[in-house]
């Protein structure tokens, strides 16, 4: 892509003149649990504990569930006639696959019923500082799922500073929907200081979704006082429990 590099390095101009500053703020269960992906992403997750992620995210208002790309049927199946949407992940947990396969499990997870993906970057090439390939590798999904919201899980723990700006360009440049931080599987989960980071270099008309280590309502908060405004958590219900 012409000018990607010219915009990156633009970019991380900018952002080292950012500053981090907390804000407090205080939100409501009902409209913090619209906030929440339900998330069960372990390897040796059940179909019953898929359907009990489901019921919760019914029961407690969630805004979607996330399983990985194979139980989307089960949870499509599990969620007719609920509001409830479906998110699954792409070439998880390493991102480290050729850009066809991330494609084919977009397109499938879509056909079967998902309404967003949530792809992980190539975190090696985007270290490699191929740019280009790293956006071609993102635009790719973003046109497999024919229209549905793309989440760019940038790894943040596995990130300098200049690479985390870098990954928020390209995702932004490439058509996706949100920026994510974490896969919850690396060395590392949501930071609010990445955050803050995040939502700066992409603005406020794109999505940044703070994923990996929140616990707790204290946590939440953090996070989207930070600027997330999509929180993925597995103790989704424990961290309503906490909110007014």
């Amino acid at each position: 892509m012409n000018g990607l590099l010219g915009k990156i390095e633009n970019e991380i101009l900018k952002a080292k003149k950012f500053k981090f500053e907390t804000k407090k703020i205080d939100i409501q269960r009902d409209k913090l649990a619209y906030m929440i992906d339900h998330t069960l992403l372990s390897p040796d997750a059940t179909s019953t504990q898929i359907s009990k992620l489901c019921d919760e995210a019914v029961k407690y208002g969630f805004y979607s569930v996330c399983v990985n790309s194979f139980r989307v049927p089960e949870a499509f199946d599990d969620l007719k006639g609920s509001k409830v949407k479906i998110a699954s992940v792409i070439s998880f947990p390493f991102g480290a696959v050729p850009t066809k396969v991330k494609t084919e499990e977009t397109k499938w997870v879509i056909e079967h019923g998902a309404d967003e993906v949530d792809m992980v970057i190539n975190v090696g090439m985007l270290k490699d500082s191929e740019y280009d390939e790293v956006y071609d590798d993102v635009k790719s999904v973003v046109e497999s799922a024919r229209d549905k919201v793309v989440k760019v899980i940038i790894e943040t723990a596995l990130l300098n500073f200049e690479e985390k700006v870098a990954a928020c360009v390209i995702s932004k440049e490439s058509g996706a929907h949100f920026v994510k931080t974490s896969t919850g599987y690396s060395k590392g989960g949501a930071v609010a200081e990445d955050v803050a980071l995040m939502r700066f270099v992409v603005g406020e008309k794109m999505g940044v979704k703070a994923s990996g280590g929140i616990h707790s309502y204290d946590d939440a908060l953090r996070m989207i006082s930070a600027g997330a405004n999509r929180i993925g958590a597995s103790r989704s219900v424990e961290i309503i429990g906490g909110a007014k």
